[in-house]
């Protein structure tokens, strides 16, 4: 496992907003860290699969105004094997396998409210061992995947390195500290 500290997250934090921000602009907002530093944090944290630096298409964009969660409940022992075939389908932008009621969780875009059904009935639940499908439709998303970042609870608790960097007592970054 890897030990993420408060550099590695402002890091991160930055590259949320724009994930092709130079090193050097980084190590400037971050307060004078030297770019060095942050061109290895930022390929560690890529080496160790902390992050992914990837596109995000935004499905509205391009005309699928409709996103749907839909549940899907499967024969036993067929769920893996459901699930590997509606993650090739395009408009299946994410697949898990959940514990519970429903043994699959999809999230759908489409481009409306017809091709939603008609997605959901005739693809989804034509698919072999798919015993039925549960569908809610979500207008609005608040928080989505990349806009999580990492919780203060995966931190190291060493609020420092060798540089001087750390966070203030509010969470706020900081940049390096005067000598002591």
């Amino acid at each position: 496992m890897y030990e993420v500290d408060d550099l590695d997250r402002d890091i991160v934090l930055l590259l949320k907003e724009d994930g092709r921000m130079p090193s050097a602009e980084i190590a400037r907002r971050l307060g004078g860290i030297p770019e060095r530093t942050v061109r290895h944090r930022i390929d560690r944290l890529i080496r160790e699969g902390v992050i992914q630096i990837r596109p995000i298409v935004n499905p509205s964009a391009v005309g699928l105004t409709v996103t749907a969660d839909v549940w899907v409940q499967v024969e036993t022992g067929h769920a893996l094997e459901v699930a590997r075939r509606l993650a090739e389908l395009q408009e299946v932008s994410y697949v898990a396998c959940s514990i519970g009621d429903r043994d699959l969780s999809l999230q759908v875009n489409v481009s409306s409210n017809q091709e939603l059904y008609r997605f959901v009935s005739d693809v989804i639940g034509k698919v072999p061992w798919v015993k039925s499908t549960s569908i809610v439709v979500v207008p609005m998303v608040l928080k989505d995947v990349y806009d999580w970042t990492i919780p203060d609870s995966a931190l190291t608790r060493s609020t420092n390195d060798a540089s001087g960097y750390g966070r203030s007592p509010q969470g706020q970054p900081r940049s390096q500290k005067a000598a002591t």
